[in-house]
């Protein structure tokens, strides 16, 4: 950090900013180019309006839209009495003195309205992205428990995403879980936070004693080994049909009259819950066969996730949850007057403890059933119990459908009831809408790896229509597949993580609109003008950069540098199309220049000029990309 603050100096005092950069809580100018301007324009400011810096500070606002500024203040903000707004502005702005980074401002309504001087801009934004690299965007000290001592260590956030259901499909769902809380992972790594990953996995219960049954009747342990997913799959299958008519028999020869006691005592289903008892009882041998089908399930798991670049810490479920964890849950609920009996069932009524529509709203769930089977919320009780013990977390993101909602806010209040309050408060639930019209080629049983190689295809006959293109790809099958993927999730997080989307390949895969592929053809043509210009970077170091003067070049700096600042506003809306639009803001930008930007056939001057900052641009897009789970592509 002293270095960063070292060379930032250096590069201000080039600037005629003589004066050091006075400090702010939350302004970090050696990694954010704009805490520059923030920090210039506050002590400005403080002297302009008499308002103090604390205040004004944190005013400043970055803008979406470029034609209103690259910074506002909004007047009412810094709450002058006795005054309107708009004599104050008029007041202020004749007051503001001249300044080596930014022009006068002006006046839109309520706002002040601060624009950059770019030549300025330049000098201090060009170089810190092509020294910063891929740490370029991201503050490692906001995850710090206490940012002016490094030394107190990061803050630990746990995220739970994915969690699919052995031998069950890969749904939607899951799908967008995986997506959204491998982004939300990345970003709070990039934040300085310690986090992390958790699967928690659908692995327990009475169906694993019928799915143990299948394997010995329909099981082959060679196609286990292959493709253990599927294979348990269709074991689940066969099994559950035969349980289906087992089930038919009794009510055909209850109708009838007749005894269906045999098979009621000795059929599937009691089978099956002999043999669950057998592996809650942890018989060696259940166990073992349990323990297998999770293994193998979770290798091939393994396997996918790396394609969508995505580990995890964690390999948890509700078969991790220990017993006595659930039972200390349940009887600390009863004690405190949390449950109550009824109907011979335990529930926990919500009304007698909040009052009027809140209560309400929380209904009756059930924890415990009448046969003395707990529920997923005794599991999920005692799980964040667990994990609160073995991570000392600050916080905890679970990354679960809407369809939840209830579920997660019944969880985190049983929790409050339960005396811990400040766990419940670290907890949130980051929700998401649904997936409309998701089915493969070859049917709707949906596995992650068939959504993916279904759309690697389609991305291989759309990238085969452009012959003399094709040619030139090294390895076209594995480009058609990272452009597959990341086809499938930019489509994703396109719109807000809450609204439901059509799964549509046609949209998704195409070279038009704002997809997944455009975006890696924007990367790929930035990699390629890099390869044609033949520079080095000790060459581009050298830039004058004095010389980007056309206003494509100017609009292109300006929007590159709030990269920084759209990064830390999505640690506010967790959302990824904050990112996404961004990026693709960015490379509409970069698209209108290549014209009038030209570095084949410039003068050598400018060219090294012109790569600089195309460079940067493509740093910038990489790294937003790879923030997204993306991996970007050099040639296509």
């Amino acid at each position: 950090m002293a270095a960063a603050e070292s060379t930032l100096a250096e590069t201000l005092r080039g600037l005629s900013l003589t004066t050091p950069l006075p400090k702010y809580p939350n302004c970090y100018p050696e990694v954010n180019p704009v805490d520059v301007y923030r920090s210039h324009l506050t002590s400005i400011l403080t002297e302009v309006t008499g308002v103090g810096a604390a205040i004004i500070y944190p005013a400043l606002q970055w803008t979406q839209t470029l034609e209103k500024g690259d910074l506002v203040l909004p007047i009412p903000a810094l709450r002058v009495k006795g005054k309107k707004p708009a004599e104050l502005a008029v007041e202020w702005v004749a007051k503001f003195p001249e300044s080596p980074l930014v022009h006068k401002p002006t006046v839109a309504a309520t706002f002040l309205q601060f624009f950059f001087k770019v030549d300025k801009l330049s000098e201090i934004l060009i170089p810190s992205i092509l020294k910063r690299q891929t740490s370029f965007g991201l503050n490692p000290y906001l995850g710090l428990k206490d940012p002016g001592d490094p030394s107190k260590g990061q803050k630990r956030i746990i995220i739970e995403f994915s969690s699919p259901n052995i031998a069950k499909p890969f749904h939607a769902g899951h799908l967008r879980s995986t997506i959204i809380g491998g982004f939300l992972s990345n970003l709070y790594e990039g934040a300085g936070w310690d986090v992390i990953r958790v699967n928690y996995l659908g692995d327990w219960g009475k169906q694993y004693g019928l799915l143990a049954l299948g394997f010995e009747k329909y099981g082959n342990e060679e196609a286990l080994q292959v493709d253990p997913i599927n294979h348990l799959y269709e074991i689940y299958v066969k099994i559950n049909k035969d349980l289906t008519a087992e089930k038919e028999e009794i009510g055909k020869l209850e109708a009838e009259g007749k005894d269906a006691s045999h098979i009621k005592n000795e059929g599937l289903d009691e089978q099956a819950r002999r043999y669950f008892k057998a592996m809650t009882d942890n018989d060696e041998k259940a166990i073992a066969q349990w323990a297998r089908f999770r293994d193998l399930s979770i290798k091939r798991y393994k396997e996918t996730y790396a394609r969508l670049n995505i580990h995890f810490d964690d390999y948890s479920g509700e078969s991790q949850v220990k017993q006595e964890r659930m039972d200390f849950a349940a009887d600390k609920m009863a004690k405190m007057g949390v449950s109550e009996v009824s109907e011979g069932a335990v529930i926990v009524d919500f009304s007698k403890h909040f009052p009027g529509k809140a209560g309400k709203s929380l209904e009756r769930p059930i924890i415990k059933k009448k046969d003395g089977t707990a529920l997923y919320l005794t599991r999920d009780i005692s799980e964040m119990m667990q994990r609160d013990d073995k991570y000392h977390f600050d916080q905890m993101i679970y990354v679960v459908a809407s369809a939840q909602d209830l579920h997660l806010k019944q969880l985190f209040a049983i929790i409050g009831l339960m005396g811990y309050p400040e766990l419940a408060a670290k907890c949130q639930h980051i929700n998401f809408g649904l997936v409309l019209g998701m089915s493969t080629r070859k049917g709707t049983v949906k596995f992650l790896d068939d959504i993916l190689r279904d759309v690697g295809e389609k991305m291989h006959e759309v990238m085969q229509k452009n012959q003399a293109k094709y040619e030139q790809v090294e390895n076209p099958l594995a480009t058609a597949d990272i452009l597959g993927i990341s086809s499938v999730m930019v489509q994703d997080m396109s719109g807000k993580r809450i609204n439901n989307y059509e799964f549509n390949m046609e949209v998704m895969t195409s070279f038009e609109g704002d997809t997944g592929p455009y975006l890696q053809y924007a990367h790929a043509r930035l990699c390629s003008i890099t390869r044609r210009a033949g520079l080095t970077p000790a060459e581009i170091a050298t830039a004058n950069l004095s010389l980007l003067t056309e206003s494509h070049a100017q609009n292109l700096i300006r929007v590159i540098s709030q990269y920084p600042d759209v990064v830390q506003n999505t640690l506010k809306t967790l959302e990824p199309t904050t990112i996404l639009t961004y990026l693709f803001k960015m490379t509409h930008a970069l698209s209108s220049s290549y014209d009038h930007l030209r570095i084949v056939g410039s003068e050598r001057e400018l060219m090294l000029a012109r790569m600089a900052l195309y460079d940067a641009a493509r740093v910038v897009l990489n790294n937003g990309m790879r923030l997204l789970g993306l991996t970007p592509v050099e040639r296509m």
